[in-house]
């Protein structure tokens, strides 16, 4: 049950952090030109984007939401199974960034499952992204390691790796 709190705990706050910053952005930069912060080393710039990172899937908007939709029902299953802290934070991560950009997919205009994803941060030879983005591709990285030592979500508490169960058992050919 900890698991699931942090999991739905880091998910809500990475949520309503994109859900703010991106109200934020509408009301502050959307009739802008790019805000310098950092020289052109970071700028705030808003746009609407139909796509995913790197302006990929332009048309497939209807595509990233069902797939959004279908990523998030998967969490949902297999939370209750997860016994690491670790991966309670990544899936965290990964749900709060994807239900981030899904609202804006489903509320925002042209319309239901087709709408742009507000992205404001721009760092140089870069794409825009939001803080859902953010958060997504922090879960990518936190994985990383966990992955190349096959730290599974559903791992034994407090052991490195789940246990591998190998059939001795051989195929019985008929010749």
């Amino acid at each position: 049950m900890q698991r699931w709190r942090t999991l739905l705990s880091v998910a809500w706050f990475i949520w309503i952090l994109d859900l703010a910053t991106k109200a934020w952005a509408v009301s502050e930069l959307a009739y802008r030109e790019p805000v310098k912060i950092i020289g052109t080393f970071f700028q705030l710039t808003f746009v609407r984007n139909s796509g995913a990172a790197f302006s990929l899937a332009t048309n497939a908007t209807l595509f990233l939401s069902l797939f959004g939709i279908i990523v998030l029902i998967a969490i949902i299953y297999y939370a209750p199974k997860i016994t690491s802290k670790g991966w309670s934070v990544v899936l965290g991560l990964v749900m709060g960034g994807i239900l981030g950009n899904l609202m804006d997919r489903i509320f925002r205009e042209p319309g239901f499952l087709r709408g742009h994803v507000i992205d404001w941060m721009q760092p140089p030879h870069w794409p825009i992204f939001n803080i859902a983005d953010s958060a997504i591709v922090c879960a990518a990285v936190l994985s990383s390691p966990r992955v190349r030592c096959r730290t599974t979500p559903g791992a034994a508490h407090g052991s490195l790796r789940a246990p591998i169960q190998r059939s001795r058992r051989r195929l019985a050919l008929p010749w």
